[in-house]
């Protein structure tokens, strides 16, 4: 599992982390029952204080998308099938905000942005950071 936190953003740390930890459900990379770093750990590996790992975290569960132990590691919370679709929709949304705001500043009409997002959905998928096969 790969968390990241990216300094120029603006976004607060524990808003990155949240955002990742739900988008990592969201593509099933994280599911039900799966453990997640312990506070101090995840804290020491990208060097924030302890107290922002918690924060994502209580918030996180307060969402109920995380489940706490006595004892044990959080875990991944079960999620029915309209919770992750859900879930999906909303990291689309998030995702889609900025293109909407440009699209409005570029005075861009909602029929031709549309267009150009269907245009993007038929495209074939890019290979984002795979190398070729070079045999």
């Amino acid at each position: 599992m790969l968390f990241f936190l990216d300094p120029q953003s603006g976004v607060p740390y524990y808003r990155q982390l949240m955002e990742q930890v739900r988008l990592h459900v969201s593509t099933g990379s994280l599911t039900a029952g799966d453990e997640l770093p312990s506070i101090r750990a995840l804290a020491v590996i990208l060097g924030v204080n302890p107290m922002t790992v918690s924060k994502a975290y209580g918030y996180l569960e307060a969402e109920q998308l995380l489940e706490r132990r006595p004892g044990r590691p959080l875990v991944v919370r079960v999620q029915t099938n309209e919770q992750l679709e859900i879930g999906r929709l909303e990291r689309l949304r998030e995702s889609l905000l900025d293109a909407s705001t440009l699209s409005r500043r570029l005075d861009i009409s909602a029929d031709d942005a549309l267009s150009v997002f269907r245009d993007l959905l038929n495209e074939s998928p890019p290979d984002h950071g795979r190398e070729e096969d070079p045999s």
